[in-house]
């Protein structure tokens, strides 16, 4: 198999460098998040159709484990 551009083949990892802070920054968002899903308001905003938030990043990112 030919991996032009991606190496030799013999070494499958990659390198990838993020700064903590961003890190940081998605894992609060993420709790926030997850947090706001549990509550009743997302609840009763979710059974009555004005729930925005949620269902927009579910249209853009997909929904993998809910």
């Amino acid at each position: 198999m030919n991996n032009n551009g991606f190496g030799d083949g013999s070494n499958n990892k990659a390198k990838v460098i993020i700064e903590q802070e961003e890190i940081e920054k998605l894992i609060k968002d993420y709790k926030r998040i997850k947090k706001y899903m549990k509550s009743s308001l997302f609840t009763i905003k979710n059974l009555d159709g004005t729930e925005k938030t949620v269902k927009e990043l579910l249209e853009n990112y997909g929904d993998d484990s809910i």
